[in-house]
């Protein structure tokens, strides 16, 4: 299927559902993303800055742009004046730095925020336990932020085909999700994203009670890993 057409069946799925599609354009070029731009899409998520921040400058501005890979605070510079939420805090200290950079560009809004929990059994998986971020939010430091919003929690599952396993992991980021919204936002309708699901889980995820799947093959065809 093309692009839109791509774009459209997502559409199709998810509108029974609470949950939104996130197009990850991860190393695909700016000419097909504004294929799915053209076929009414919004919601673009970037695994890299240097590469978000190309294609910002290159693409309409009322592209609501999601980072979605690892973050080092001394990359958000180059992204807090236009980003619109940031999935991927595993850390006091990052958010500590997007607040600060947030305010430095005198935003008129916050930069959404969502806290990255560890789910899977890979080593190579960023993310902060349930505890940890249970932590984070008890801090004065995080109680003085006024440039930042938390929206959610996000999670990336093992890189696995076994369905119960998925389940389990994309289980226990919904149990975090409840406990954080019982504890600290309860009554504030801005904590409400539960973001988990790729291409290959995203309609397990789903099952589960994701609110936001990130996708990117199954819109945008493989990647060309040569623009990496």
């Amino acid at each position: 299927m093309s692009i839109q057409e791509n774009i459209l069946y997502f559409d199709e799925q998810l509108r029974p559902t609470p949950c939104r599609l996130v197009a990850v354009t991860k190393t695909h070029p700016v000419e097909v993303i504004k294929e799915a731009y053209d076929a009414g899409h919004r919601l673009f998520g970037e695994n890299k800055v240097q590469e978000l921040v190309d294609k910002y400058a290159l693409l309409p501005h009322d592209i609501a742009w999601h980072l979605i890979g690892h973050l080092q605070t001394n990359k958000v510079k180059y992204i807090a004046e236009f980003i619109d939420t940031i999935q991927s805090v595993d850390s006091l200290k990052l958010l500590v730095e997007i607040n600060k950079r947030a305010e430095m560009y005198g935003r008129t809004l916050p930069i959404n925020c969502m806290l990255q929990i560890n789910i899977a059994d890979e080593v190579t998986k960023y993310g902060m336990t349930c505890e940890e971020a249970e932590a984070l939010l008890q801090t004065e430091e995080y109680r003085q932020m006024q440039y930042i919003r938390i929206t959610g929690v996000m999670g990336i599952a093992t890189n696995t085909d076994e369905e119960q396993k998925l389940r389990q992991e994309f289980q226990q980021l919904r149990h975090c999700f409840n406990r954080l919204k019982e504890t600290f936002f309860m009554g504030n309708d801005d904590f409400k994203e539960i973001s988990m699901g790729m291409t290959s889980d995203w309609r397990i995820a789903l099952e589960e009670g994701s609110t936001m799947i990130r996708v990117g093959s199954g819109i945008f065809g493989a990647r060309d890993y040569s623009r990496k």
